[in-house]
């Protein structure tokens, strides 16, 4: 088994569908940009991995930046996941959809003393530390509001992923966690703190990887500080590795989770220490997908490339312009037999060159097509901004022959709001 199970994409009475419920349908009823998930989806990769991860004393946090509507949050909540989170915002989330405080690992670099304040007095089950100077605000914070701190110390182990240098977490010159050195000495500060626990170790190197090699590697340097830290008497509760699982956009090889699920029970199984896991690309990547309606068709200046314009934009879907990711794009409607195929590329409508979806695609289409921007689950809206002044676009989730709005299209007015004196 993988983490690709392909798309959400599915064929429903001749009509492309996700689930059971045709896009076409979807689009007339909600409009366009429009983010749509597969309930069934999100329940299948979750199940997935929970399974690969039996044989082991584990909890799977789900990071709940790869794709923070309430809707999806709730979704991995009633399947019983815990959540990993990297600010103030993203707690008020968990917490807005019932989820246990306890089963929160708060991780990211930056943590303010309003966003540790918070994690305190609704205590969080676990912080992930970065750094001596926020270990200390952190045992300071718990000291004034007379709490016990659970922490754990994130160790940038120095493995390379072999992914994008943007999601490259794991290197000696990332921004994240501390090297094997520092990791000792603020396990040593921290236990001689009354108002911090030691409860575990963290890891993560990075996003998008495939092959288990860079992530078996990290564990086993992660394993050595463990011994270090056991024959101090410093005996630790978990061991987080992170997330970054890969998954299929194109061509690359998913990370095969049954195969690193028996990986990880032959290292971790005899010591009996407890496995933290955060994923998110891999539980909402391919659940999801991005409708949008074809402008324009634009031909090319002499032998160059055309466009074709549709009404999303990279501010609705920032991965390509940003890491010029792949997305597959699909035509669901509007065309006949007869339209030629072209070699476009898909842009919006915002003024930036590198305003795009995907470049050189063989499309057979027209000035009235539907098209579905494939595994948009993750990083996409959470990374949506309202550049050129556009609304965030609508959020959909299909169960079945079901179709629930998580969010409404924003409107100018929702913006405006923020701006404009009170009553004006």
């Amino acid at each position: 088994m993988s983490c690709d199970p392909r798309h959400a994409l599915t064929q429903s009475d001749d009509a492309l569908a996700v689930e059971q419920v045709p896009l076409r349908q979807i689009a007339d009823q909600f409009g366009t940009p429009c983010y749509v998930y597969s309930m069934q989806t999100l329940r299948t990769q979750y199940q997935q991995l929970a399974t690969a991860l039996a044989p082991i004393d584990s909890k799977i946090h789900y990071s709940v930046k790869a794709n923070s509507n309430l809707g999806i949050l709730r979704v991995f909540k009633d399947l019983g996941a815990g959540f990993d989170i990297v600010s103030g915002g993203e707690l008020s989330r968990v917490l807005a959809v019932g989820g246990d405080p306890k089963d929160v690992i708060f991780s990211g670099v930056g943590k303010s003393t309003a966003e540790i304040d918070l994690a305190l007095k609704v205590g969080v089950g676990c912080f992930n530390v970065e750094s001596h100077s926020e270990l200390i605000r952190i045992q300071q914070r718990a000291e004034l509001a007379e709490k016990i701190a659970p922490i754990s110390i994130r160790v940038n182990p120095d493995v390379d992923a072999k992914t994008h240098p943007y999601i490259s977490t794991g290197l000696k010159n990332n921004k994240f966690g501390v090297d094997a050195d520092t990791a000792l000495t603020l396990y040593a500060i921290a236990a001689e703190a009354n108002a911090l626990r030691i409860d575990g170790i963290d890891c993560h190197i990075g996003s998008q990887i495939a092959n288990a090699e860079p992530l078996l590697q990290a564990l086993n340097s992660v394993l050595q500080l463990v011994d270090i830290l056991s024959s101090k008497g410093i005996v630790l509760q978990h061991v987080n590795l992170g997330g970054g699982f890969g998954v299929r956009y194109q061509d690359e090889q998913a990370l095969d989770l049954d195969t690193y699920g028996a990986q990880l029970y032959e290292l971790l199984g005899p010591r009996q220490l407890p496995l933290r896991v955060e994923p998110g690309r891999s539980l909402t990547a391919n659940a999801g997908l991005l409708l949008t309606q074809v402008e324009y068709i634009k031909s090319g200046q002499g032998n160059t490339t055309g466009f074709v314009v549709v009404d999303a934009a990279m501010n609705d879907l920032i991965r390509p312009s940003l890491y010029q990711a792949w997305h597959d794009i699909v035509v669901v409607d509007g065309f006949s037999p007869d339209d030629p195929v072209q070699t476009l590329d898909v842009v919006g409508p915002i003024c930036e060159s590198g305003d795009f979806l995907a470049k050189d695609r063989a499309l057979r289409l027209s000035e009235d097509s539907l098209l579905a921007v494939l595994s948009a689950g993750a990083y996409g809206m959470s990374l949506a901004s309202n550049y050129n002044s556009r609304g965030r676009a609508a959020e959909v989730l299909v169960d079945g022959t079901e179709v629930q709005c998580i969010r409404r299209r924003e409107t100018i007015q929702d913006q405006l709001r923020l701006e404009l004196p009170q009553g004006q």
